[in-house]
C-alpha cells in the first residue's frame, strides 16, 4: 500500500479506491485509510475519510456498517461545524438519507429510533435551509415499510409537493421511488409511465436505470407486455450483474426468470452469486432473496425436479426441494424480525405473497442459451385413451379412433394404435386387427420396420384383404431403401407392382390399396433417382421414376373424392416430380411442381403434410433469387405446421424467415423470428448448434435496432457454442466483431477490445485481410478510448500496415491520424504527431494523384481536407498545455493548416460547404487568440455570407440533417463575431 503522507494522497487513494468494484476488499481499503487520515492531524482529511467509508459501506453487502461513522461524522459536526469545507458540510446532510433508509433494513434498530432519526433529518433540514422534499421521501419509506398506506400516501404526496432542491435524489432515483409505490399498490400502467423517462435514458445515475429495469419486471409481465419484459430484463441483468450492492435488484431478475418459465436460467443466476444467500450486512435484501430463491425451488418442485441439484448456501449440496424449504424458512424467519419490530405483520405477509406467486407465462424464450431444466411437453398432446369406469381401456373404442384417425391421416395415428397395441396385450384379435397394428408399428420404426411391414403382409393376406398385403410388402421395400438396399429393394417391389396390377384389373382389390403399391413403388425408384444420381446412366434412372410417378397420377386423376389417402397420393406426386425436376437441374420447375404438391396438401384437408415441400420450395426459391416467393413459402410452412411441427423444424423455418427479412432490413420482424428459432432449438436440444446461429443471428438484429445491451447478451450467449468445425470460423469473427461494437456503445471499451483483438487474430490467417484491417482499426479505438495508449498505437500500426499492404489509403490516412492524436497524449509527443499528420497528408496527396476516376479523386481531396483540419485541431489542442514562447508558433502553425483545410474543400463546391465553413470558423478562434480581430470577423461574415437566403432544409453534404448543419453554423459565426467585436471593444479601452 502507498504511503499516505498528505492530504492530496490521500484524496487520490480514496479516489482510486472508489474506482474499484464493489464489496468487502474496497470496504476493507476505506477502512486503512481513515487510519492512515487519523494519522494526518488534519480534521478535513479524517472528515473525508469518513464520508468515503460511508459511501463504500452503502454501496456493498456491508450496509449495516455505515451507521459507526456517520455517528462520528455527526459528532464532530456538532462538535466544530467550522472543520467542514461546503462540500462536506453537503455530503453529511446527504447522507441523512442512506442512513434512514438503512436503518429500516435492519430489524435490530427499533422503529422509534427511526421515528426519532426522521424526526431529528427534518430539524436538521430545516435548520440548514433545505426543503422538506426528502424527509416526506424518508417519511414515505417509513410508513410503506410498515404498511401504513394513509400515512405513505399522504407522505408522498407531500414529497411531490415539496421543491426539489440540492437534498433531492436525482431525477432517475426520485422516479424508481416514485413508481416503486405505484406498482406496490397494483398500478402498473402508472409506474411505467413514471418510470419511462428513465427506461428511454433521459435520467440516469450510478445506479439508474439498473433498479428500474429490474422493478419493471413484474409489471411488464403483468400487463402481458412480454417483449418489453424481456428486453428489461437482458438490459438490467448486465448492469447488476457486478454491483454486489444491487441483491435486491438482482433477486428481481431470478424472480423474473421463476415466473416466466425460464427456471434454468434463474439456477444460473443464482450460481453466479453464493455469497448472496448468507451475506447479512443487509437484511432486508437478503430477504427479498430469499423469497425468490423459494419461489423458484417451488417451481421447480411443480415440475417434478424436486430432486434436482441446485446452487445455495456453501457448505453442502442442495436440491431444489431442500433448498425451497431452507429459504422460506429463513425468509419467514427474517420477515417475522421485521414484523415484531413494526409492529405489524406486512412485511411477512409480502414476503408470503411473493413466494406463493403463479408464472405469469408459461415460457418467454429469452434468446440466450438456458436449456430448460425438464423435458418440453409435447407440442400437441396425443388423443386421450379411452378408460371405461372400470379402469380397464375400451379396446373396440380405441380401434375406431385409431382407424379414424390412420383413414383420414389425422396426426398421432400411429401413438393411437400404439395405445391399441398395449390395450390388446393377451387379448385374443382377429387377422385383421392385428395386421393394422403390426402394419402402423412398423410405420413409427423407419427402416428397422421392414420385417415388421411384412408380418403385417401375411395378416392381411390371413384376413382376406390381398390388396393391403401387397401394399405392406411394397411399404417393406422402401423402409429397406430408406436403409441403404436400393437394389434390394427395386427388386423386392416389383413383385407386388405386378400382382397389385392384375388384382386390380380383376376387381380384387381397391384403387387405394392400388396406389399405395404404386406409390411405394415410386418412392423406391426415386431413391434410386437419388442414389445414382451422379453415376453414367443416370437420365434413365430418372426416366423410370417419373414414369412410375406419373403411373400414381394416373391411377388417382378423377378418382380421389372424399378419399384423403388418394388426394395424399396425387399432392405427393406432384412433390416427386419436384425432386426429379431438381435432380436434372430444372429448378425452376421444381420450385412451381413442389409449389402444386403443397398447394394439394392444403386443398385436402392436410396442411401439416405440404410444410416439408413449402420448406424446401423456399429453399430453391431462395436459391433463385425469388426473395418473395422463398418469404411466402417460409410463412406457409409455418402456418401450415401448426401444432404438428416438430421442433427442429419450426426453429429452422423461423430461421430461415430470419435471414431473409433481415435481408431486407425488416429487422424487427427478423428478430422475433430469430428469437423463436433460438427458443425452438434450445427444446430440440440443438441448443450449440441450431441454437447457436440462431442467437448469432438474433444478436445482429438487435445490434441493427441499436438494442446495444440485449444485443450484447445474446451474442455472448452464443459464442461457446460456435465453433470453428460446426459453424465456420466467419460466424466467430463477425459475432466476436458485432459484439466489439455493442461493447464500445456501451461504453465497456476496454472489453470491446479484447472482442475485436480476438477476431483479428482469426483474421490474420484469411488469405484476403480487408477484415484483419479492420479489425485492428477498431481495436486501436477501443484500446485508445480504454486509456490504454501503448497498445492503442500498437494496433493502429498493425492497421496501417494492413492498410498500406492492402492498397487502402483511406484506411492508412485515418490510422495516421489517430495515431498522431495518441502521440499528443504522451510527454513532448508533439513532434511525434506532428510527423504522423505529415505523413498523412503525403498519403492523402498522393491517393488523389493517382485516384483511377474522378469520384475516387474527390473522395481524396475530402480527406486531405480533413486531414489538413485535423492537424490543425491537434497544434491547436498541442498549444493549450504551453504557456512558452513556442504558444504562438503553434497557434500560427495551426492557423495555416485550417487555412489549407478550408482551400481543400472550398474546391470540392457545395459538396463540402459545411467542412468548409467549419474550418474557417476554427480558424477565425485563433485568430482571435492571436489578436487578429479583424480578420476574425471578416471570416465570420464570409461565413454567414455562404449561408445568406438558405432556407435551411438541408443544401451541401448528406450529414446535414434537415438543415441543422446550417443552423448551426450560422450561430457559430454569430457567436464568433460577437467575441471578436467584443474582443475588440476591450482592447480599444485598454489603449484609451
Amino acid at each position: 500500500m502507498t504511503e499516505i503522507t498528505d492530504v492530496d494522497a490521500l484524496r487520490r487513494a480514496m479516489a482510486e479506491n472508489s474506482e474499484q468494484p464493489e464489496g468487502p476488499a474496497r470496504n476493507a481499503r476505506a477502512e486503512q485509510l481513515l487510519a492512515a487520515a487519523e494519522q494526518l492531524n488534519v480534521p478535513l482529511a479524517v472528515i473525508e475519510a469518513l464520508g468515503h467509508q460511508l459511501k463504500v459501506y452503502n454501496y456493498s453487502s456491508e450496509k449495516g456498517k455505515m451507521f459507526v461513522p456517520f455517528a462520528r461524522l455527526l459528532r464532530m459536526w456538532d462538535e466544530r461545524p467550522e472543520d467542514f469545507d461546503e462540500f462536506e458540510a453537503h455530503s453529511l446532510h446527504w447522507v441523512f438519507k442512506w442512513v434512514s433508509s438503512g436503518m429500516l433494513d435492519q430489524p435490530h434498530i427499533p422503529l422509534a429510533s427511526i421515528e426519532k432519526w426522521l424526526g431529528e433529518m427534518e430539524r436538521r433540514y430545516r435548520l440548514a435551509g433545505y426543503s422538506e422534499a426528502a424527509v416526506r421521501s424518508a417519511e414515505h419509506s417509513v410508513a410503506a415499510h410498515v404498511g401504513d398506506v394513509a400515512r405513505a400516501e399522504r407522505a408522498y404526496a407531500a414529497w411531490l409537493a415539496a421543491d426539489r432542491d440540492a437534498m433531492s435524489d436525482c431525477h432517475a432515483c426520485e422516479l424508481h421511488g416514485q413508481g416503486w409505490w405505484q406498482a406496490e399498490l397494483g398500478r402498473d400502467e402508472e409506474a411505467l409511465e413514471l418510470w419511462r423517462p428513465v427506461l428511454e435514458g433521459r435520467y440516469t445515475c450510478a445506479h439508474e436505470p439498473h433498479t428500474v429495469l429490474a422493478s419493471s419486471l413484474v409489471p411488464l409481465l403483468r400487463l402481458g407486455r412480454l417483449d418489453e419484459a424481456r428486453a428489461n430484463h437482458l438490459r438490467g441483468f448486465r448492469l447488476v450483474r457486478a454491483m454486489e450492492s444491487m441483491r435486491g435488484a438482482y433477486a428481481e431478475h431470478v424472480e423474473f426468470c421463476a415466473l416466466t418459465g425460464n427456471e434454468a436460467r434463474g439456477l444460473e443466476l443464482l450460481a453466479e452469486r453464493p455469497a448472496y444467500f448468507t451475506d447479512d450486512g443487509q437484511p432486508q435484501s437478503r430477504l427479498d432473496f430469499l423469497s425468490v430463491v423459494a419461489l423458484l425451488m417451488d417451481r421447480l418442485t411443480a415440475l417434478g425436479l424436486g430432486d434436482r441439484p441446485v446452487p445455495g448456501p456453501p457448505g453442502r449440496e442442495w436440491t431444489a426441494r431442500e433448498l425451497a424449504a431452507r429459504a422460506r424458512a429463513d425468509a419467514l424467519a427474517l420477515a417475522a424480525r421485521f414484523d415484531e419490530r413494526n409492529g405489524t405483520a406486512h412485511v411477512g405477509e409480502r414476503a408470503r405473497a411473493r413466494m406463493a406467486q403463479k408464472p405469469l407465462a408459461e415460457r418467454l424464450p429469452l434468446g440466450v442459451r438456458s436449456v430448460g431444466p425438464a423435458p418440453a411437453p409435447p407440442v400437441s398432446a396425443p388423443p386421450a385413451v379411452a378408460v371405461p369406469v372400470g379402469g380397464q381401456p375400451d379396446l373396440p373404442a380405441l380401434l375406431a379412433e385409431a382407424r379414424r384417425l390412420s383413414d383420414h391421416l389425422r396426426p398421432h395415428a400411429v401413438e393411437a394404435w400404439a395405445a391399441v397395441a398395449r390395450a390388446a396385450e393377451g387379448v385374443e384379435l382377429d387377422p385383421r386387427d392385428r395386421a393394422e397394428i403390426a402394419d402402423h408399428e412398423a410405420m413409427g420404426l423407419g427402416p428397422a420396420g421392414a420385417t415388421l411391414f411384412e408380418r403385417a403382409a401375411e395378416l392381411y393376406a390371413r384376413a382376406g384383404d390381398p390388396g393391403e398385403a401387397l401394399a405392406a410388402r411394397a411399404r417393406a421395400a422402401y423402409v429397406r431403401a430408406l436403409g441403404g438396399d436400393v437394389a434390394e429393394a427395386v427388386a423386392a417391389v416389383a413383385g407386388p407392382y405386378e400382382e397389385v396390377l392384375a388384382l386390380y384389373a380383376a376387381g380384387g382389390t381397391g384403387t387405394r390399396q392400388t396406389a399405395a403399391v404404386l406409390m411405394g413403388r415410386a418412392r423406391v425408384l426415386l431413391r434410386r433417382a437419388h442414389t445414382e444420381a451422379q453415376e453414367p446412366g443416370a437420365e434413365a434412372v430418372y426416366g423410370a421414376a417419373e414414369a412410375a410417378v406419373r403411373e400414381v397420377l394416373a391411377l388417382v386423376d378423377g378418382r380421389t373424392g372424399d378419399d384423403v389417402r388418394l388426394a395424399a397420393r396425387a399432392a405427393e406426386a406432384q412433390a416427386m416430380l419436384a425432386e426429379l425436376a431438381g435432380l436434372r437441374g430444372d429448378l425452376a420447375a421444381a420450385v412451381e411442381l413442389f409449389g402444386r404438391g403443397a398447394a394439394a396438401f392444403v386443398a385436402a384437408g392436410l396442411p401439416w403434410f405440404a410444410v416439408e415441400y413449402e420448406a424446401r420450395l423456399a429453399s430453391l426459391a431462395h436459391h433463385l433469387g425469388d426473395m418473395a416467393e422463398a418469404e411466402r413459402a417460409v410463412r406457409a410452412a409455418l402456418e401450415h405446421g401448426g401444432a404438428q411441427l416438430e421442433a427442429p423444424g419450426r426453429a429452422q423455418l423461423h430461421l430461415q424467415l430470419a435471414e431473409l427479412l433481415g435481408n431486407r432490413d425488416e429487422v424487427a420482424e427478423a428478430a422475433r423470428h430469430a428469437l423463436e428459432a433460438a427458443h425452438w432449438a434450445d427444446e430440440a436440444g440443438e441448443s450449440a448448434t441450431l441454437g447457436a446461429w440462431a442467437r448469432q443471428q438474433l444478436g445482429g438484429f438487435l445490434l441493427r435496432q441499436g438494442r446495444w445491451a440485449e444485443a450484447a447478451e445474446v451474442l455472448e450467449s452464443a459464442l461457446p457454442d460456435l465453433t470453428a468445425e460446426t459453424h465456420g470460423d466467419g460466424a466467430i469473427v463477425q459475432t466476436q466483431w458485432w459484439l466489439g461494437d455493442c461493447l464500445s456503445e456501451l461504453g465497456e471499451h476496454r472489453a470491446a477490445a479484447e472482442r475485436r483483438l480476438q477476431a483479428a487474430e482469426i483474421a490474420r490467417t484469411w488469405p484476403e485481410q480487408h477484415d484483419h484491417a479492420t479489425l485492428a482499426h477498431l481495436a486501436g479505438e477501443s484500446l485508445g478510448q480504454a486509456g490504454l495508449a501503448a497498445e492503442a498505437e500498437r494496433a493502429y500500426a498493425r492497421a496501417g500496415e494492413l492498410w498500406r499492404d492492402l492498397g487502402n489509403p483511406q484506411g492508412l490516412v485515418r490510422s495516421l491520424r489517430a495515431r498522431a492524436w495518441l502521440a499528443l497524449r504522451a510527454q513532448d509527443g508533439v513532434a511525434t504527431a506532428r510527423a504522423l499528420m505529415t505523413d498523412a497528408l503525403r498519403a492523402c496527396g498522393t491517393a488523389r494523384d493517382e485516384a483511377p476516376d474522378e469520384a475516387s479523386r474527390q473522395s481524396f481531396v475530402a480527406e486531405l481536407g480533413d486531414t489538413h483540419r485535423q492537424f490543425g485541431d491537434l497544434l491547436a489542442r498541442a498549444a493549450e498545455g504551453d504557456a512558452g514562447a513556442t504558444l504562438p508558433a503553434l497557434f500560427e502553425e495551426a492557423l495555416a493548416q485550417l487555412r489549407q483545410s478550408a482551400e481543400v474543400f472550398a474546391s470540392l463546391g457545395d459538396a463540402a460547404l459545411h467542412s468548409r465553413t467549419g474550418a474557417e470558423l476554427t480558424a477565425g478562434l485563433l485568430e482571435v487568440e492571436l489578436g487578429r480581430l479583424a480578420d476574425a470577423r471578416a471570416r465570420a461574415r464570409a461565413v454567414l455570407a455562404a449561408y445568406a437566403g438558405d432556407d435551411g432544409t438541408g443544401r451541401g453534404e448528406p450529414s446535414d440533417d434537415g438543415g441543422e448543419a446550417v443552423r448551426t453554423r450560422r450561430a457559430e459565426a454569430e457567436q464568433l463575431l460577437r467575441v471578436a467585436s467584443e474582443e475588440n471593444v476591450a482592447s480599444e479601452e485598454n489603449q484609451g
